[in-house]
């Protein structure tokens, strides 16, 4: 026997209410009263009720959807930040779409594609790479005022943004190496394309002339944010006449990398050289030796990211500021992969 489709006016007359209260419960649970509210959701309970979402938006002219940008979903970092943004949207009337740009050939068609088709209210960005002709069509066709980028961004484009205070680590990353008595100290960068490695390449330089370090042009060593790029990079490091005692890695995975090659080629972390990474991904407390590196909330960029898209599409886009840049604090986390410099025979 099929089950009776439960309605509103069955929720109606469980509670002992009218359609409209319920209807005004369900969209604008604050306009009524805390007893109202317990009524409603009592005989919602009681009854079965599943609300139409479809046919909600539909008459509310929205999709009821946003769309994630992430450049490599393989990425264990990026785990964090979209349970921060998961967890943003829980109690809301919007779902989460996600969208792997890595290797997509058109990320602008793709996006706007979503938008016109009124497949989604907003977007998400935690990819930086965006071109910015793809941006100009954004604002061509009335789409950028409802776009949001997190961890990531593009330099000099007015889009609001949540991102964590990259050039704060580098510097503590410095000074922690600094402080255990290392002045030859190496850069591993991430890729030359990416807004992340400039801004901690920047803290770093200015952490260095601060306190008076040395840089050799030969220990800033080209990378990416790739265990690989770390490996090739250790080779380097042991090919080098005069070895920097430490090596700051843009990013967690190269300093993984360079560890393992490290050892391959005999030179041990942290006695012969330290090694401190960025980002603090779930592998840096167990992997051998267990990881120094920057901590950043990314749970805190996917939920913060998550309210500056909430309140743009709350409120009118226009009338909000779009330069909004939230800053998240980040820290260092002390491990095993540093320690002081080994003394001269």
């Amino acid at each position: 026997m099929a089950q009776k489709t439960v309605k509103i006016e069955d929720v109606a007359r469980q509670a002992g209410v009218s359609t409209a209260t319920v209807s005004r419960t369900l969209s604008n649970p604050n306009l009524v009263s805390e007893n109202t509210r317990d009524l409603v959701f009592e005989a919602i309970r009681i009854t079965g009720y599943r609300l139409n979402r479809a046919a909600r938006n539909l008459r509310k002219q929205q999709a009821g959807a946003v769309l994630i940008l992430v450049r490599n979903l393989g990425n264990e970092f990026f785990s964090r930040i979209l349970s921060g943004i998961s967890a943003g949207f829980e109690d809301t009337d919007y779902s989460v779409l996600i969208a792997d740009t890595l290797g997509m050939s058109d990320v602008g068609d793709v996006v706007l594609d979503y938008f016109l088709d009124s497949r989604i209210d907003g977007m998400i960005s935690l990819d930086g790479g965006i071109s910015q002709d793809d941006l100009d069509r954004f604002e061509q066709n009335g789409v950028a005022d409802k776009i949001v980028f997190a961890c990531e961004w593009v330099e000099n484009a007015p889009y609001p943004s949540v991102r964590s205070d990259n050039g704060k680590g580098a510097k503590l990353a410095v000074q922690h190496l600094y402080e255990l008595g290392h002045r030859n100290i190496a850069e591993i960068l991430g890729p030359d394309d990416n807004v992340l490695t400039h801004m901690r390449h920047e803290g770093l330089v200015q952490a260095c002339q601060e306190l008076g370090i040395e840089r050799r042009a030969e220990w800033t060593i080209p990378g990416a944010f790739t265990l690989e790029a770390g490996y090739s990079a250790a080779k380097q490091i042991a090919e080098m006449k005069e070895r920097p005692t430490a090596v700051f890695c843009a990013c967690d995975l190269m300093a993984f990398g360079l560890i393992s090659g490290l050892r391959e080629f005999g030179i041990s972390v942290p006695e012969e050289m330290s090694v401190v990474g960025f980002d603090d991904i779930e592998l840096a407390g167990y992997c051998v030796p267990p990881l120094t590196t920057i901590w950043q909330d990314r749970r805190q960029l996917g939920l913060g990211a998550v309210s500056q898209m909430l309140q743009r599409l709350k409120t009118n886009a226009e009338k909000s500021n779009r330069l909004d840049i939230d800053l998240v604090d980040v820290s260092l986390v002390e491990r095993s992969s540093t320690a002081p410099p080994a003394k001269q025979p």
